[in-house]
């Protein structure tokens, strides 16, 4: 894929126009690509010791369409004792519903006044058929066990995030809450349906897992409202 990417007479897909000085945005993993061309110049696959993203190398290969890095990968897996991750389909839906909220906001001490504020309420459904990848998922969004229907490949998540102008004891009365996601030292709130699906993207790639399509608008993939993922 690289050498059509760049051969002469090939035109260039939208996303990869020139940037000045002769420079390309190739919008993939840059951490990954590292360790592509290393293989690419050296023909064999160097990676440091305790390496633990080759899911994550294996989906990039995939995608630039280098088979023998891909033999490469599996090779290691092999020697390693690490299982070929099995087939599997991971589906993602997000829906969001705009709601105004009306509240009174106190401006003296006997004065209270009518203030609305739009309130975004956010809902997404997850489905998979892999127990390890749902199990990440859930607790990349913080979902506890008892959240959860045993033996289930699919679960639901409702949120919506507070608006600087709706205050604390008006967004709990009214039984809303956010999203977190992250870990320790890195726990950021999902505030949208691309820090949402950016999520989940990361937890599929790192499971082996490759976008299979994209709705509505496959050039607009954080934007959309329903992501397919497939591992063969």
């Amino acid at each position: 894929m690289l050498g059509a990417m760049f051969r002469a007479g090939t035109p260039m897909p939208p996303n990869l126009n020139p940037q000045g000085g002769g420079h390309y945005f190739i919008d993939r993993d840059g951490k990954a690509f590292r360790h592509i061309l290393n293989f690419l110049r050296l023909g064999r696959l160097d990676l440091p010791s305790g390496y633990g993203e080759t899911a994550l190398l294996r989906a990039e290969a995939d995608f630039y369409q280098i088979q023998p890095l891909l033999d490469a990968l599996r090779e290691l897996e092999a020697s390693r004792g690490t299982p070929a991750p099995t087939a599997a389909l991971l589906h993602a839906d997000v829906d969001v519903s705009p709601r105004l909220v009306h509240f009174s906001a106190r401006q003296g001490p006997h004065h209270y006044e009518l203030s609305s504020v739009h309130v975004d309420t956010y809902r997404a459904n997850l489905f998979c058929t892999d127990p390890e990848c749902l199990d990440a998922l859930r607790a990349r969004f913080g979902v506890a066990n008892g959240d959860k229907a045993e033996g289930s490949p699919h679960f639901h998540l409702e949120w919506a995030p507070r608006p600087a102008e709706l205050p604390d004891v008006e967004y709990g009365r009214l039984g809303l809450q956010p999203l977190w996601t992250g870990g320790p030292g890195e726990r950021r709130e999902v505030v949208s349906t691309p820090s949402f699906l950016e999520e989940v993207l990361r937890v599929a790639l790192e499971h082996g897992f490759r976008l299979d399509s994209v709705f509505p608008d496959p050039e607009d993939l954080l934007n959309s409202r329903s992501l397919r993922f497939v591992r063969h």
